[in-house]
């Protein structure tokens, strides 16, 4: 009796236990229910839950926590008939409490045996509402991130497996690289490659790259459908599981051509800019002393002239010849400045090419000398080109020149002509290409962005002023053309002048002539030195020369007549120069011819064809020429 009484105690106290443990969760809603389904008891987290006492709810039909909408469409009926059937039902859906709120729920239904009949259900309810909102919003948050990645456009947005293969594709790939998602995902993406980069292994490499460092970043071609290339920036990031393993690769690339191509035009303006400082700077160089410079071998020339004419020994005569050979050098390497500087006052005519070609085939002969080939060939029809021919001269002899240098061994020089029309870009319009061909020893790839450049030249010391291209490229931009260079190693050079056509009918430049002249000439030069040297030239072409040092005195020398033609410097001190004395005089004396010389200044740049202009140091030729040339305009 004692044990039987010692083992009901025990289950009594099981019982009791097990009702306070049931009684005591507050985070589920226990509670059973009659093969009906109405509530048999109620525990703590249910009257948490769903806010009903026990005294309010049991005795209920526990369709009463379903909204009406449920209850309609026979959802408990259904949940106990599918425990009855199963001996579990589980589900997920809204609730209602006794408030008439409604929470999302995690709901199980147990059928209850005793000794094999069914006797019940036994229900658990937990309140997941803020599992589920969170839930929502993770799936929200993925589904709006899938629509951005999804609709990007000036992105390629893509996932790799870990073999490289494409496993997703959305509109920017679509639209930067032509595929289709049906075309591309599956495919491996090294066939966004260039053929190089595929054989040289790049798309292995960026993957390695990317997975051992984390991360893989660079600028390269790629290829579109359609085979076209674009300029891409690339990333490829590794994307790995909860426990480190790698399941692929997110890439993103992006179409740079455009920013490319506006970074490598800046890039070009800034060269251009520094170009353009350069050859400013040089510019105010060479004018500071171009003037001074050309004074100074005016007074040198003349000197030597004397030296010339009174000299008996021929070694006299030789030595006063060698001096004008200097001078003339000089003012040749000035003139290059001037011309590379594009400051040199120019005199541009229509010129025939072929003519002019044809008139230095004999300097470039005696240049060239015996062991280099010279063929010329310019076709009849070539057109006209408005330049000044001396510098189209100098710019021919200059570049023949160099093509010797580069053959020492001998070899063959082509200079060619041929019209040129172009159709867009920078130098659209008709032009007259001449072409200077040599077979030397060409110029390296590091060195033809500074041929141009002044000083610069590959010549042993003493072999070159490093001018001579730098006056083609100064001369042929001042005519508004362009000149272009190509060379390679071992295969000889080729620089072709091209020079915009000239309308109207030309002749080659016409040789000067030594005229005797009569008359007096005003001189009006403040320079004592020059002004020796120039009375000196004028008295050999047979004139009477008067000397003053400024333009108030000339004026006033004028007033006395017995003037016929004045012979002015630009520069000179005091309230006029000489081209304000030259436009006083075309007003007070329009019948008063007028010369006007100059080392160079920025008033000659200025005065345009308005006077006729004598660039120091002159040759006795030109001076005589210049003087006719004034005297026969106002007769």
């Amino acid at each position: 009796m004692a044990e039987t009484n010692n083992a009901g105690r025990g289950l009594f106290e099981s019982e009791r236990a097990f009702r306070l443990l049931v009684q005591g969760v507050t985070d589920y809603a226990i509670y059973l229910l009659d093969l009906n389904g109405i509530v048999s008891n109620w525990n703590t987290g249910a009257e948490k839950i769903k806010g009903y006492s026990a005294d309010e709810i049991v005795g209920q039909h526990f369709s009463v926590f379903y909204p009406p909408e449920d209850r309609e469409a026979g959802l408990p009926a259904a949940a106990l008939e599918a425990a009855r059937r199963d001996k579990r039902f589980e589900a997920e859906g809204w609730r209602m409490r006794k408030d008439g709120s409604r929470f999302f729920a995690s709901v199980v239904i147990d059928a209850i045996y005793e000794d094999g009949v069914l006797v019940g259900f036994a229900k658990i309810t937990r309140d997941i509402t803020e599992r589920m909102q969170a839930r929502f919003a993770l799936n929200e948050s993925e589904n709006h991130f899938r629509l951005l990645v999804g609709n990007v456009t000036d992105y390629a947005l893509y996932m790799l497996d870990p073999e490289g293969r494409i496993t997703s594709w959305n509109l920017g790939g679509q639209r930067i690289k032509g595929y289709l998602p049906e075309e591309i995902i599956g495919q491996h993406f090294s066939r966004f490659y260039t053929p190089g980069d595929r054989e040289a292994g790049k798309p292995a490499r960026a993957l390695e790259t990317a997975r051992k460092n984390g991360r893989y970043e660079e600028e390269g071609l790629r290829v579109r459908k359609d085979g076209t290339f674009f300029w891409a920036s690339v990333v490829i990031d590794p994307v790995r599981n909860d426990v480190g393993e790698l399941i692929g690769f997110a890439k993103i690339t992006r179409d740079i051509t455009e920013r490319r191509l506006a970074v490598q035009q800046l890039e070009n303006m800034q060269r251009q800019l520094a170009e353009s400082q350069k050859m400013d700077a040089l510019g105010q160089l060479t004018g500071g002393v171009a003037h001074d410079f050309n004074n100074l071998l005016m007074a040198v020339t003349g000197n030597a002239r004397l030296i010339k004419r009174h000299a008996i020994d021929h070694r006299v005569v030789k030595a006063a010849e060698a001096i004008e050979a200097s001078v003339r050098r000089g003012a040749a390497l000035t003139r290059q400045l001037l011309t590379f500087a594009r400051r040199q006052q120019v005199d541009p005519v229509l010129l025939d090419v072929g003519e002019t070609v044809q008139a230095v085939r004999e300097v470039l002969a005696t240049v060239l000398g015996s062991a280099i080939k010279l063929e010329i060939s310019v076709p009849a029809g070539v057109w006209p080109v408005f330049a000044d021919p001396t510098e189209l001269e100098t710019a021919i002899i200059n570049l023949g020149i160099n093509s010797r240098d580069a053959m020492p061994d001998g070899g063959t020089l082509t200079i060619t002509a041929e019209n040129h029309r172009v159709a867009d870009g920078e130098d659209i319009g008709e032009h007259v290409n001449i072409k200077v061909i040599d077979t030397g020893a060409g110029i390296p790839e590091d060195v033809i962005a500074k041929v141009f450049d002044p000083f610069f030249t590959t010549k042993p010391v003493g072999k070159g002023t490093g001018l001579g291209l730098s006056q083609v490229h100064g001369f042929v931009n001042q005519a508004g053309g362009s000149v272009e260079i190509k060379s390679k190693l071992g295969a000889g050079t080729e620089i072709v002048i091209r020079l915009p056509r000239g309308e109207g009918h030309a002749g080659v430049h016409e040789a000067e002539v030594l005229a005797e002249g009569a008359g007096t000439v005003l001189l009006v030069e403040d320079n004592p030195d020059v002004a020796t040297s120039s009375t000196v030239l004028l008295e050999e072409l047979g004139y009477r020369v008067k000397w003053v040092t400024d333009a108030e005195s000339a004026m006033r020398e004028i007033e006395r007549d017995g003037i016929d033609i004045v012979f002015s410097d630009i520069v000179m001190p005091g309230k006029l120069d000489g081209l304000g004395l030259a436009r006083n005089l075309r007003r007070s004396h329009p019948h008063m011819p007028v010369v006007l010389a100059t080392g160079y200044s920025d008033a000659s740049r200025k005065s345009g064809s308005e006077f006729l202009l004598l660039r120091k140091p002159y040759e006795l030729h030109e001076l005589s020429n210049a003087l006719e040339t004034a005297r026969s305009s106002v007769a």
